[in-house]
């Protein structure tokens, strides 16, 4: 459970390094099939960001642009060196090869898979937006283009105005989930093993007397090692960064529960579940099911997308019986990762673990709405049968 990035608006409003002063809203008006010239673009100063937030700049390159006033193969020059002149190759087809370019090409200077070459954007000019911060669309407050996106195929006539925006600062998916996931696990061996400043002098490095708070140590420590192990080899994302300040607000999330949750669970005065054993052994059965049934749909997804794919499939059961939940369910991970902290939760009988459950369940069934309508509206022949998270519910 990790919250998703998502459009972080309009940021960085500078300028150009003398080539624009101030903040520029420009169009990326490129010629597609058909040969049209674009229009001339303005060059003048704009005292604040654009309505509806981005940041436009008008770039002759690697789509087939074509600068105004001037040759078709020849991009304009801007007085005193401006983007036309830091950018200006066109693709080597003309206009209508260019139009096979993919957005992916159009960012980082050429799709491997394709003849075509382009050239980045903006990073020669001002290296803070690397194409990972990068989003082009084809209307202001529309969807980003993938990278897979390619010209040719989107609902344009015969001339394409791209809009920029800038996402802010990115970070690595990767990163993030080693980050938020480390945590946990190393703030809860804190308390378990009651360093200094924690509960008192007369505590530091002792033991509980409880086996439930052992067990519960160890459940908690299996759950954040597999998330580890899972980011490092069996996870395959579809976007390769998210915002910066997500990071912050993830490891908040994410550390803060595990430090309230672990402070009372190993606390010298922690009382046990009320129904003792019996309600323990109940919760680990519950939790280690619900554990290796979440691997399952993890392994099921990625085998489901090639490697270096972002093709989307509709997942289905496989001889697993794990992931036979797919028949009922659009996000069964989601199903058994709640599951794992109700179980974690009647074990511990904790209410911090209760909240953390609660909340995670309120995030990821958000989510799993989420991901179930983007089903429905790419896939005509969706099971009707599936509810999103809750089985006939929700």
């Amino acid at each position: 459970m990790s919250p998703p990035g998502g459009d972080s608006g309009h940021r960085g409003w500078r300028g150009h390094r003398g080539d624009i002063a101030g903040t520029l809203p420009h169009l990326l008006s490129c010629a597609v099939p058909g040969g049209v010239t674009v229009p001339p673009v303005a060059t003048g100063a704009t005292t604040g960001p654009p309505r509806g937030g981005g940041l436009y700049l008008a770039v002759a390159g690697p789509i087939g642009c074509r600068g105004h006033g001037g040759d078709s193969g020849t991009p304009r020059r801007w007085p005193g060196g401006g983007p036309g002149a830091r950018h200006g190759a066109v693709a080597p087809g003309g206009p209508r090869e260019a139009a096979q370019e993919s957005r992916g090409a159009l960012l980082r200077g050429g799709d491997p898979g394709r003849a075509q070459q382009g050239e980045t954007l903006l990073p020669r000019q001002d290296p803070q937006w690397y194409p990972a911060r990068q989003s082009l669309r084809l209307d202001p407050k529309g969807r980003s283009l993938k990278d897979e996106d390619v010209l040719q195929s989107l609902p344009v006539g015969t001339t394409a105005t791209l809009y920029f925006r800038d996402l802010g600062a990115q970070i690595s998916w990767v990163t993030v989930f080693l980050t938020e996931y480390a945590g946990p696990l190393l703030i809860y061996l804190l308390f378990y093993f009651r360093v200094p400043f924690l509960y008192g002098a007369r505590y530091d490095f002792t033991a509980s007397r409880h086996r439930v708070v052992h067990l519960a140590c160890c459940c908690h420590s299996f759950h954040y090692v597999k998330r580890l192990l899972e980011t490092l080899f069996v996870h395959r994302f579809s976007h390769g960064t998210m915002p910066l300040r997500n990071i912050f607000k993830n490891c908040t999330y994410y550390w803060g529960f595990a430090a309230w949750m672990a402070y009372y669970i190993n606390h010298p005065l922690y009382t046990p579940p009320a129904y003792g054993d019996d309600q323990v052994k109940l919760a680990l059965a519950v939790f280690l099911f619900c554990q290796l049934g979440n691997f399952s749909i993890h392994v099921a997804l990625r085998n489901l997308r090639p490697a270096g794919s972002k093709a989307r499939k509709i997942p289905y059961p496989t001889r697993n019986p794990f992931t036979w939940l797919f028949l009922l369910v659009s996000c069964p991970n989601y199903t058994y990762e709640v599951g794992s902290w109700i179980g974690f939760t009647i074990m511990t009988q904790c209410l911090p673990v209760a909240l953390f459950s609660l909340v995670g369940f309120v995030q990821m069934a958000i989510w799993a709405q989420g991901k179930h309508r983007s089903y429905l509206r790419e896939f005509r022949d969706y099971p009707p049968l599936r509810s999103p998270i809750v089985p006939f519910l929700l």
